[in-house]
């Protein structure tokens, strides 16, 4: 049933994703006591799914791969999964900022992500809806022609299927297109469903419902999960966000990001393509086939972890902005997802650190994950193998833009202090006896900052509020009944326990008198 709140609006449809309410929740076995083999992949997701089935095929022995909760249920199980190399308008930017040969790999790299999906859909015959669409990047306003013009002209520079349309076939007026050819969708838990059987036999293993907590050692790697202990000759973490990280590193140079899907049955016929907007608020759309019809997934929205006060008003935009362009027949899923974002734009690929030859990490996706997730296989498949790879550059977790990077590490430092130190000073607006069931709210109780949740049944639940991973004050997401860290993007259920890293712990309990 959708969720009634104070302000009178109801959340429409079902709260999940469509991609996990339409596959059969997956049945590995969690890890049982100590085991060794030659590589270990900390998360199931698109990137660990696809290292590991990449690893097995070029003959490596004995891969595990060890997901928290069940595989495909985290960032890849929330996406819009568009297979497409047009990352938003990245290619003018990357020319500007990278330089010509390591825009060229980006490119590269990506385009030959859509062909490596293609290559094993056919080959292993995976039904999982894939087919060929345009992308679009649309204008909204006249201020942005120049943009989407000054993109195509770097696409096409890049070697890229790219070309400028100046009209589309959308229900209101946009003012010229960026259009990228032969891109791609799926269906991507039954693409990486299909990848995880292939994988879990013949000494390779999927361990489910094991959380890693530490990373230590060297020749062999140690990581120490909540069932047992997991010792490989090289480790990738991908985990979303890095869980073991050296003081320093990444931290100040990665947020994380929010945003918000509706799954939408409409009364027009959907055009061909997928499309997004160059503005702010962004607005994307693309339609997947169900059951003979078609469902079109409407997203945006997008704000840093922590700050959206309150959730339920993005889906309320969402729902007002595609009924005011479309015949809404109904809203029949909802869902929301949290993207790594790198302070440059380009995701972090390779070695963990220069001196640590068998540690490695994908992260930083953007909100592209399915061509950028597959591109972050296939290197760290050839690192782990001893081959180079030509697209390592423009991804190597070392890199620094001096005058960029800079810039932007301290605004990333300013927006976690203010988390970190702002939220212990603002004013408590709500006693924990007006918190109604189903509701989560900082309050004081005996003057202490408690994070505080009422159950459906009435019972009060307190917490710390400090987020275990470094400490910064949790805020209450009202949309998805979840604690959200504002500093490095920790998420919590209401009750605790720990949903997204970097934290691998939950929220301390905090007994105190109502």
């Amino acid at each position: 049933m959708a969720d009634q709140k104070e302000t009178g609006y109801t959340l429409p449809g079902r709260a999940e994703s469509y991609w996990k309410a339409t596959m059969p929740e997956s049945k590995y076995p969690p890890l049982s006591g100590d085991i060794r083999v030659d590589v270990a992949i900390l998360g199931g997701g698109i990137v660990g799914i696809t290292s590991a089935f990449l690893l097995k095929e070029a003959g490596v022995q004995s891969v595990a791969v060890i997901e928290a909760d069940r595989i495909l249920t985290g960032v890849t199980g929330h996406t819009t999964a568009k297979i497409t190399s047009q990352h938003h308008l990245i290619y003018d930017r990357l020319l500007s900022k990278f330089g010509r040969r390591q825009a060229q790999q980006y490119a590269e790299s990506n385009q030959a992500a859509i062909e490596k999906i293609a290559s094993i859909v056919n080959s292993r015959k995976i039904d999982c809806d894939f087919v060929r669409k345009p992308a679009y990047v649309y204008a909204g306003s006249e201020d942005s022609v120049g943009k989407i013009r000054n993109e195509v002209q770097a696409a096409q520079k890049l070697g890229l299927p790219a070309s400028f349309e100046e009209n589309l076939p959308l229900p209101f007026e946009i003012y010229g297109a960026v259009r990228f050819n032969h891109q791609a969708q799926f269906h991507p838990t039954k693409y990486l469903g299909a990848l995880a059987r292939e994988i879990h036999e013949d000494g390779c293993h999927i361990f489910e419902n094991t959380r890693a907590l530490k990373i230590e050692g060297e020749n062999p790697i140690s990581i120490k999960t909540d069932r047992g202990t997991v010792k490989a000759q090289k480790v990738i973490q991908a985990t979303h966000f890095p869980i073991h990280d050296r003081p320093g590193l990444f931290f100040e140079r990665l947020y994380q990001s929010r945003s918000y899907v509706l799954g939408v049955r409409i009364g027009e016929a959907f055009p061909e393509g997928m499309f997004i907007n160059a503005e702010e608020p962004v607005r994307s759309l693309r339609a997947q086939r169900t059951e003979g019809e078609e469902l079109v997934l409407v997203t945006g929205e997008g704000h840093r972890t922590g700050e959206g006060n309150h959730e339920t008003d993005h889906y309320q935009n969402l729902e007002k902005w595609v009924r005011s362009i479309y015949s809404v027949n109904s809203i029949d899923y909802r869902w929301s997802t949290q993207d790594t974002i790198s302070i440059d734009h380009v995701p972090y690929i390779g070695q963990l650190t220069s001196g640590s030859e068998n540690s490695y990490l994908a992260t930083g996706f953007r909100k592209w994950g399915m061509t950028t997730g597959t591109v972050a296989a296939m290197i760290l498949t050839d690192m782990i193998l001893g081959k180079s790879n030509s697209w390592e550059e423009v991804y190597d977790p070392s890199r620094f833009k001096l005058v960029e990077s800079a810039k932007n590490i301290l605004s990333q430092v300013a927006e976690a202090s203010k988390a970190f130190v702002g939220d212990r000073i603002l004013p408590v607006h709500k006693e924990a006896s007006q918190i109604i069931p189903g509701e989560g709210e900082i309050v004081k109780i005996e003057g202490e900052r408690v994070a505080a949740y009422r159950d459906r049944e009435g019972m009060l639940h307190t917490l710390d509020p400090s987020c275990r991973h470094l400490g910064c004050i949790v805020s209450w997401n009202d949309a998805e009944r979840t604690w959200d860290c504002p500093c490095h993007g920790s998420r919590y259920k209401a009750t605790g326990e720990v949903i997204h890293s970097p934290a691998v712990s939950g929220l301390s309990e905090k007994k105190v008198e109502e």
